[in-house]
């Protein structure tokens, strides 16, 4: 066996990257016969990359895509956070450009992201903010955490169709994104083109899962779907749209993004000190829901946030496997402490409803219960 395995008698196995820590339930993620998973092989392919070339088809799309008819040369989809905000500034302060920053609300908005937007917006942008019906968006997060236990469903829609829908909008040619998650951290790339231009094949496929029509019930009517339907293909090409990835032609590290920022505004991270469930304290910090977000994670597939942190830490050397995996037994399956009232209030549900629902989503071929809880079948190793 090339790849790390952990087996029991009568049970089919979980595969762990031997490079890093991911394991095959990543859903799409791809190991190659040595056992490496796609996300490392990406990595090392990047070391080959001669990034002079990326930053003259980086100009060259620019000056091609020059606004006719708006004062924005680009939007960048902005959560607020680390990884958004460094390319905003570094497509307006280094390569002078005139983004246009399109936030699709939080769930239950945190204090820290709410802060370190305002200081990026400080420093010189114009920014749009949609935050589309709050009974709806309400309704559909204790929907979606029922049915496939991630309440962020509808925001994940929401998050991909509005930098899209304002672009065509206001006539804006070129939509930044930050980096090919398939790709960068292990899924099903489409294509290599897929690597640099983003479409709703991909989206669809790959981010929403569905269409929001799906989503109509007795509450959801068709017109609350505004916000979350992804614009028509034949209306973004007449809008001269573009979606590209920032990481495809710069060099891409999540640390370095943190840095980066936070060298140029005044970024808060976590008040606590860290994120439940990892040892990072800068990322994801702007919707109190992202904790129970990644525990479900951990729920469904079996690895949680440190495991996704100290993953991409090692893609980029920065940490050894054996250091990330003394903080993956450390911190993975740490329950979302912070704000645990306020995600139920939002829910519309108790403790007991909340225990009840948790346990629904485990994968029993990754679970068992024993006399003293629930543990994983195949701990990572």
């Amino acid at each position: 066996m090339t790849a790390i395995e952990t087996t029991i008698t009568g049970a089919s196995r979980v595969r762990y990257c031997k490079t890093c820590l991911m394991p095959d339930t990543r859903p799409r993620i791809v190991f190659n016969e040595d056992g490496i998973c796609n996300a490392c092989l990406t990595a090392a392919e990047k070391v080959e990359i001669d990034w002079d070339v990326r930053l003259a088809d980086f100009r060259r799309l620019v000056e091609e895509n020059r606004p006719v008819n708006s004062d924005y040369d680009c939007v960048v989809p902005w959560s607020g956070g680390k990884d958004s905000s460094a390319i905003a500034y570094k497509l307006k302060f280094e390569h002078g450009l005139n983004p246009l920053l399109v936030t699709f609300s939080p769930l239950i908005p945190n204090e820290v992201g709410e802060h370190n937007r305002e200081a990026l917006l400080r420093a010189g942008f114009d920014h749009v903010m949609v935050r589309p019906n709050q009974k709806v968006a309400r309704h559909l997060a204790r929907r979606f955490f029922v049915e496939r236990g991630n309440p962020k469903v509808h925001w994940d829609a929401g998050v991909n169709s509005a930098p899209v829908q304002v672009a065509a909008h206001y006539g804006i040619p070129l939509i930044f994104y930050a980096e090919h998650g398939e790709s960068e951290y292990g899924g099903r790339v489409l294509s290599e083109e897929h690597k640099k231009l983003r479409d709703i094949t991909e989206v669809l496929e790959h981010q929403i899962g569905d269409h929001p029509e799906n989503w109509l019930d007795d509450v959801v009517e068709e017109r609350d779907l505004a916000p979350y339907v992804y614009p028509d293909v034949d209306e973004v090409e007449r809008a001269g749209v573009k979606a590209v990835y920032f990481a495809w032609f710069f060099p891409w590290d999540v640390a370095e993004n943190y840095d980066y920022i936070a060298s140029k505004i005044d970024f808060r991270t976590a008040l606590s000190g860290r994120s439940d469930g990892t040892f990072t304290n800068f990322d994801s910090l702007d919707d109190k829901i992202d904790n129970l977000y990644y525990y479900m994670q951990f729920i469904k597939f079996g690895f949680g946030r440190a495991t996704r942190d100290a993953s991409r830490q090692i893609y980029r050397g920065r940490m050894s496997r054996e250091e990330a995996l003394e903080l993956v037994r450390k911190y993975d399956d740490e329950f979302p402490h912070s704000f645990y009232a306020e995600t139920l209030d939002y829910l519309e549900m108790d403790e007991a409803e909340f225990e009840k629902l948790v346990d629904l989503h485990r994968n029993s071929e990754i679970w068992q219960e024993t006399a003293n809880g629930w543990s994983l079948r195949f701990p990572p190793r």
